[in-house]
């Protein structure tokens, strides 16, 4: 989908998305002292207010302009200040670093997406961290929800090999389970998750 898309689907007063945080980034945050954040294809921007709440000086790009502004209107109305960016992530670059990056739910082809975690892997700080979710390849059959375009699916190890040489220090790399309600009761939706940090100095 492209920027125009994504702003036909933003569009109108209600989130698309939960205004609740992801439950991984949650669980993979939980141990980290507060610092600088991005977050990378934001949307509608419940991941980047959630870190801006928990004390972290968050940034959020996405190139949708409908869903910056709603964006915007969450801050507000939770009372945290986040720097918002409208861009295209497949050109962007962050122009500095930070303490977290997080990729949630971008689902591109292979070759955009590989190009995406190495320029984003770049931007983490020495003791910083990344973490990367995404549909996993094996939701398309055994899972629930999701893009149903196989090329735009991958595994934790598709993101481990696209970090080689990134100076990244994987801890961990897993399929991960998320119930999902639907019509025929509680489902599991099966996740790539990857959260590796960058050594100190």
């Amino acid at each position: 989908m492209d920027r125009e898309d994504w702003d036909v689907r933003y569009a109108g007063d209600e989130l698309v998305w939960s205004a609740e945080p992801n439950r991984f980034l949650v669980e993979a945050t939980r141990d980290l002292l507060p610092g600088s954040a991005l977050d990378v294809a934001c949307g509608e921007g419940r991941n980047a207010v959630w870190l801006a709440e928990q004390g972290w000086r968050a940034t959020g790009v996405d190139f949708s302009k409908v869903a910056l502004g709603k964006a915007h209107r969450l801050a507000s109305m939770r009372g945290v200040d986040v720097d918002w960016v409208e861009a295209d992530v497949r050109a962007w670059s962050p122009g500095g670093s930070f303490d977290l990056v997080v990729l949630l739910y971008l689902q591109l082809p292979a070759p955009e997406r590989r190009a995406i975690l190495q320029t984003f892997a770049g931007a983490v700080a020495p003791g910083g961290h990344l973490l990367v979710v995404g549909h996993d390849t094996e939701n398309l059959t055994a899972g629930v929800g999701g893009p149903q375009d196989p090329a735009v699916l991958f595994s934790a190890a598709d993101v481990v090999e696209s970090l080689q040489g990134s100076g990244l220090v994987v801890e961990r790399a897993e399929q991960v389970r998320r119930p999902v309600s639907t019509d025929h009761g509680e489902r599991d939706a099966l996740d790539a998750l990857v959260r590796a940090v960058r050594p100190q100095r």
